[in-house]
């Protein structure tokens, strides 16, 4: 069972790549009206779609350290500290249906958690000699306890969910902005 869980984890940083890239294309043809009218419909229900990442990203990474029983290294709590208040701060703007302050939290959670992930993620993947860990720490940050389709590990998922909130968070500010300018230009 542990490891079907972990194929499907696995399975969904494929799709939540191949979603990063459709999005970027979109949003580098959004001079385009069709592509621009995508951006902004996803846009209408981003916060949510960034809910729904960051529960996925919370409860994974909380099934690999407690029901998986791998123990995550100092760069992986980094990562958590980072995911886990996005669940708090993007449910509380679908609650209270405000958009701009949670946004521009959960976006600076998102990008400085993107930047451990891409760090740890670098280490695991390229660097041989760097251990950023203590020497008390029980697992060392280099370490692939995970690796799937050749590029998937525990840093390159969370490097997933946190580019995946950005740009589901940067199509909200794309669909608010448009709704902006059409209330100013009535």
């Amino acid at each position: 069972m542990i490891s079907t869980i972990i194929d499907f984890l696995a399975i969904l940083t494929i799709v939540g790549d191949a979603l990063i890239v459709i999005a970027l294309v979109f949003f580098a043809g959004m001079r385009n009206q069709r592509m621009r009218g995508v951006v902004v419909r996803v846009g209408k229900h981003g916060i949510a779609f960034a809910c729904i990442v960051a529960v996925i990203a919370t409860v994974g990474s909380l099934f690999l350290s407690e029901i998986a029983h791998f123990t995550p290294c100092r760069l992986c709590w980094f990562q958590r500290i980072l995911m886990y208040p996005q669940i708090v701060v993007l449910g509380v703007a679908l609650w209270k249906k405000e958009r701009r302050i949670s946004v521009m939290n959960a976006a600076i959670l998102s990008i400085i958690g993107l930047g451990f992930a891409k760090y740890h993620y670098y280490l695991q993947m390229f660097s041989d000699s760097v251990k950023p860990c203590s020497t008390f720490d029980p697992v060392s940050c280099t370490e692939k306890v995970i690796v799937h389709f050749g590029y998937i590990t525990i840093p390159m998922m969370a490097l997933t969910a946190f580019a995946l909130i950005l740009l589901f968070l940067t199509s909200v500010y794309v669909a608010d902005k448009k709704n902006q300018t059409e209330s100013v230009g009535k």
